[in-house]
């Protein structure tokens, strides 16, 4: 077994790694934000070099796109479709070779199908019509006093353990992460009281979504994507004989329209993804806004004054600093691309981030301006088919989450500089300590 993981780590990540180090000793903007760890700590600099008249610039192995017009069109367009999958269209035969001896991946990864995140209608299709009514805007709006009273619960914590700690407390461990992941596991019907084990495989697989990731980093991703997928196996197994009021319940009991419902191997991509993607994002979402927030007081002055900004904040928040950073598809048939002809199999690369701050879109785009009229233009979820099935429930949360944070604490300072994720597509904080004033203090 850890003979075929290293094979497949070589003919993947490991080959990858070598290319991406290759262009970035070669000047490559990409590559260098690929590689660099310290680069990805400010990466907007370097998506701007790639920031010309055409519609593509040559990135660390593919074609990439930073303009916000070219993204939107590829991924909207039926002519490109999902990278991941068995396809190993423009592989060289030798990895193809490796590939085949690794075999399949043991566990069920978020880039592998039959996840959603790869593959294309009608198995796309299919997948998301049986969860996308957990998410509507009716279901989401009745989450919403939920969503308020956990907050209230956690806020209260966050004033215990910093009456404790001098005022100190870490807003991700303790605040940024609970929240979602409590919301997403109410909502699936998963164990509440496992939150921080399930926000510890989470963080640990991660980098699944990464390219070029080092051995070291590819056997905790494996080892905690296979935790994960024993435990969901087990649980939905126990739904089977004893199923509640939740989604997962739903999935494991209902029928598909042939009368046969979904596989098992379909029902755990199906669920691990759902759960990951419920909690993952909307934890950098905000992360990411208390750290905007902290760095541009003027605006929250505004959200102070004018309460019904918060909305469009979270827009912003999500516009300046994407939760997701970036999103590749495949040519599935020759086509051309704002001129550019693409051939099929070809690899794009759309910079999400990127294109939030494309200027021909948004004015003064590297500024955070929380009454940006078209802030809600952002691409942080992508788009066509593959939009993210929790942008409504990712936009609720990060509202009520931060709202909550700075009107109950109105004089929340950061208490040093947080320390970045160091994954690659996933743009968040892996640790934020703020400091809470006492009510003695401010009052």
């Amino acid at each position: 077994m850890v003979v075929r993981r290293t094979v497949r780590w070589a003919a993947t990540h490991g080959a990858m790694r070598l290319a991406i180090r290759a262009r970035a000793r070669a000047g490559n903007p990409d590559a260098e934000v690929l590689s660099d760890p310290v680069v990805r700590e400010d990466p907007y600099g370097h998506y701007e070099r790639l920031r010309t008249a055409a519609p593509f610039a040559g990135g660390a192995f593919a074609r990439v796109s930073v303009h916000h017009d070219v993204c939107t069109d590829v991924l909207r367009s039926d002519d490109f479709g999902q990278i991941g999958g068995s396809r190993t269209d423009g592989v060289p035969p030798l990895l193809q070779a490796a590939l085949r001896l690794a075999g399949p991946r043991p566990s069920v990864g978020p880039i592998d199908a039959p996840s959603m995140l790869a593959v294309d209608p009608p198995e796309h299709t299919r997948y998301r019509r049986l969860v996308t009514r957990a998410f509507s805007a009716r279901a989401v709006a009745r989450l919403r006093d939920r969503t308020e009273a956990i907050a209230g619960e956690l806020l209260d914590d966050v004033e215990r353990e910093a009456a404790a700690h001098a005022g100190r407390v870490d807003l991700v461990a303790r605040y940024a992460s609970l929240l979602p992941v409590t919301v997403i596991s109410e909502v699936l019907g998963v164990p509440v009281a496992m939150r921080e084990q399930f926000l510890a495989w989470g963080d640990g697989a991660a980098p699944s979504l990464d390219m070029g990731v080092d051995l070291r980093t590819h056997r905790r991703v494996e080892r905690n994507l296979g935790e994960l997928d024993a435990w969901f196996r087990g649980h939905l197994r126990q739904l089977r004989r004893s199923p509640g009021d939740d989604l997962l319940s739903t999935l494991v009991t209902t029928p598909d329209d042939d009368g046969s419902g979904l596989t098992e191997h379909e029902l755990l991509a199906t669920a691990a993804l759902v759960f990951g993607a419920g909690f993952e994002t909307t934890v950098n979402l905000v992360a990411n806004g208390a750290a905007l927030l902290f760095a541009h007081p003027d605006q929250r002055r505004l959200l102070a004054e004018n309460p019904s900004l918060w909305p469009n904040a979270v827009d912003e928040v999500l516009r300046v600093e994407s939760p997701v950073q970036r999103t590749g598809r495949r040519a599935t048939r020759d086509t051309t691309v704002h001129g550019v002809p693409i051939a099929e199999g070809e690899l794009v690369l759309c910079l999400l981030a990127a294109a939030n701050r494309d200027p021909r879109v948004f004015p003064d785009p590297h500024a955070f301006d929380v009454t940006r009229g078209n802030a809600r233009d952002h691409v942080a979820f992508s788009s066509g088919i593959h939009y993210c099935l929790g942008a409504a429930l990712a936009r609720m949360e990060g509202e009520v989450a931060l709202r909550a944070l700075f009107e109950r604490f109105p004089d929340l300072a950061a208490a040093g500089p947080g320390r970045r994720r160091r994954t690659i597509v996933l743009r968040g904080y892996e640790s934020l300590p703020v400091l809470v004033p006492s009510p003695a203090r401010t009052g």
